[in-house]
C-alpha cells in the first residue's frame, strides 16, 4: 500500500499545478489510509509539510510568468501565519485523544479531525461540480482590514486543525479582495499556501515525530507532480477538470465520513 501512496503523492503536485488547490484534500487521505501516518496529529503535519513546500515550487514556476502579486499574499497571509502556527503549536497538543463517549461510541481526536477534514471535502466537491468558482461568497471589501483579519484568522485555524492548505477559500477572496485575474489569483494562493504550511509546519514539530525517511520522497514525488500540473494547465480545459476532480473528492469525502463515523 506504501508503494500505491508514493505512487499517488505525484497526483497533490498536479492538483495544485493545475488549479492552485487540493493537494492537502488529496494528502491527509494519501497519508492516513495509504502510508499509515496516525490522523490526528501526524498526518496534517506531515500535509502541511508536502503542501507547503510543492506549493512554493509552483508559486516560484507561476511568478517567473509574472502570475503572483507578492503583496497581496502578504496582506493576506499574515493573519493566516498568525494563526495556523498557534492552532499548530498550541491548540492541537491540547486536543485528547478521547473527547467523550455516547453508550459504547467513544468520540476520538482522529474522529474530530477526519470528520471536520471530510466535510471540507464534500463542500469543496459540491463547489466544483456545480461549476462555481468559489466555496463561500465572501462579502470582503478592500477598505475593511478587520473583517480581512478574522476571515484570514479563521482561515489559517482550519488549516492549523485539519492540514488543509485553505486554496479552495483563498482563491475567491483574492478574486474579490485584489481583482486578480485566475490565473494570477492560483499563483498567488501557491504562495500563501506556502508560507501557511510551513509555518503550521513549524508549529507542529516539537509535538510531532517527523520520520523523515517517509516525507522526503513523499514531498518530493509532490514536488514532480507540480511540474506535471503546470505543463498540463494550458492544455486542459478549467472546468471540465474541476468536474471531474470534483466527483473524485465526492466519493473520497463521503467514504472518509462514513468509514470514521461508524467503521473506525
Amino acid at each position: 500500500m506504501e508503494i500505491l501512496g508514493y505512487i499517488l503523492a505525484t497526483l497533490i503536485g498536479v492538483s495544485s499545478g493545475l488549479i492552485g488547490a487540493g493537494g492537502s484534500i488529496l494528502a491527509i487521505p494519501i497519508l492516513v489510509y495509504l502510508m499509515g501516518v496516525e490522523a490526528a496529529v501526524t498526518a496534517p503535519a506531515y500535509s502541511l509539510f508536502v503542501v507547503g513546500f510543492s506549493s512554493l515550487i509552483g508559486a516560484i514556476i507561476k511568478s517567473k510568468k509574472q502570475e503572483v502579486n507578492y503583496k497581496m499574499a502578504l496582506f493576506f497571509g499574515m493573519p493566516t501565519i498568525i494563526s495556523i502556527f498557534l492552532t499548530r503549536k498550541f491548540l492541537v497538543p491540547l486536543i485528547p485523544e478521547s473527547l467523550f463517549f455516547v453508550g459504547d461510541f467513544e468520540f476520538t481526536n482522529r474522529i474530530l479531525i477526519m470528520g471536520i477534514f471530510s466535510v471540507i471535502m464534500i463542500v469543496s466537491a459540491t463547489t466544483m461540480i456545480r461549476g462555481r468558482s468559489e466555496i463561500i461568497d465572501l462579502e470582503l471589501k478592500k477598505k475593511n482590514h478587520f473583517l480581512n483579519f478574522i476571515g484570514g484568522l479563521g482561515i489559517g485555524g482550519l488549516t492549523g486543525l485539519v492540514g488543509a492548505g485553505g486554496g479552495f477559500i483563498i482563491i475567491p477572496a483574492l478574486t474579490k479582495l485584489g481583482n486578480l485575474k485566475m490565473k494570477v489569483a492560483i499563483g498567488t494562493s501557491l504562495a500563501i499556501i506556502a508560507m501557511n504550511s510551513f509555518f503550521g509546519f513549524l508549529g507542529s514539530i516539537h509535538s510531532t515525530n517527523i520520520n523523515w525517511q517517509v516525507l522526503i520522497p513523499f514531498t518530493g514525488l509532490a514536488v514532480v507532480g507540480i511540474f506535471i500540473g503546470n505543463k498540463l494547465s494550458s492544455k486542459i480545459k478549467g472546468n471540465l477538470l474541476k468536474k471531474g476532480f470534483g466527483w473524485f473528492v465526492l466519493v473520497m469525502g463521503t467514504y472518509i465520513f462514513i468509514k470514521e463515523l461508524f467503521f473506525n
